[in-house]
């Protein structure tokens, strides 16, 4: 469904700017430069929230034997245990309370990665070139770069989450005092990885943009509002009779 999404948008997207809206070639360039950049956000996002989602940020190695091989692989929000026959079972933390300080810590950092995520895609759709919303080019244009800077802060938080809980894990994993159950990074932590890679360099695109966009010639139009206005004047002007001139009278006026 995630990727349906996605193929739509970019369609319609791509189809809308550079089919009916004609412009010149550099502002071409930067409507398809500001869509890369929503498409490399938006997936970041969608990874975001799967590795947020997802209970496998730590699991252990699987034992040799096939018949008694069980493993526990958990997450921010439930711990499961599996087999070797498929069957696995899920717990969910019963209480916040109890719960380590690093896996609330990473709670909050990707709960805000989310929230920042989202935003950011509002103001990047608000500040894109091909939409119809969001006032002036300049205005799109500030939008655009507070669009970068939040996916930028986004991909910050996704990474910043999934490093401190990484580093937990080879901590305990190479420590020789530890004898508790020792685990292995899980497959969230590299999509949580990869989404935040994906979101700072959206981001950093559409940061760009914003130079891109300060190169780039004024529309035509405006010129041609402005010659088109003092025609307009000068037709005007032409009309109205001038009331200094001298008026020249036929020899028969006062007759």
């Amino acid at each position: 469904m995630l990727c349906l999404f996605l193929t739509h948008v970019t369609k319609a997207l791509f189809f809308s700017t550079l089919w009916h809206y004609p412009v010149p070639g550099l502002q071409r360039n930067m409507l398809g430069i500001q869509i890369i950049a929503f498409i490399f956000s938006f997936c970041g996002l969608a990874a975001t929230i799967a590795a947020t989602a997802s209970n496998e940020w730590k699991v252990t190695s699987r034992a040799s034997s096939v018949i008694t091989a069980t493993w526990v692989f958990q997450g921010l929000w439930m711990n499961c245990a599996g087999n070797a026959l498929g069957a696995f079972h899920c717990r969910p933390h019963l209480t916040i309370f109890k719960v380590e300080g690093y896996i609330q810590a990473c709670r909050g950092l990707m709960i805000s990665a989310v929230c920042l995520g989202f935003f950011g895609s509002i103001f990047g759709l608000v500040g894109m070139k091909c939409t119809k919303i969001g006032g002036s080019d300049q205005n799109k244009a500030r939008i655009a770069c507070l669009a970068g800077l939040i996916f930028i802060l986004c991909g910050l938080c996704s990474m910043t989450g999934c490093s401190l809980y990484a580093h937990r894990i080879t901590s305990e994993f190479f420590d020789p005092s530890f004898v508790a159950q020792k685990y292995e990074l899980g497959a969230a932590l590299f999509i949580g990885w990869a989404g935040a890679s994906l979101c700072i360099i959206g981001g950093s695109i559409f940061c760009f943009s914003i130079a891109e966009n300060s190169k780039s010639p004024r529309r035509a139009y405006a010129y041609n509002g402005a010659a088109s206005v003092m025609s307009s004047r000068t037709k005007i002007h032409n009309s109205v009779p001038d009331k200094t001139s001298p008026k020249h009278f036929d020899k028969n006026a006062y007759v």
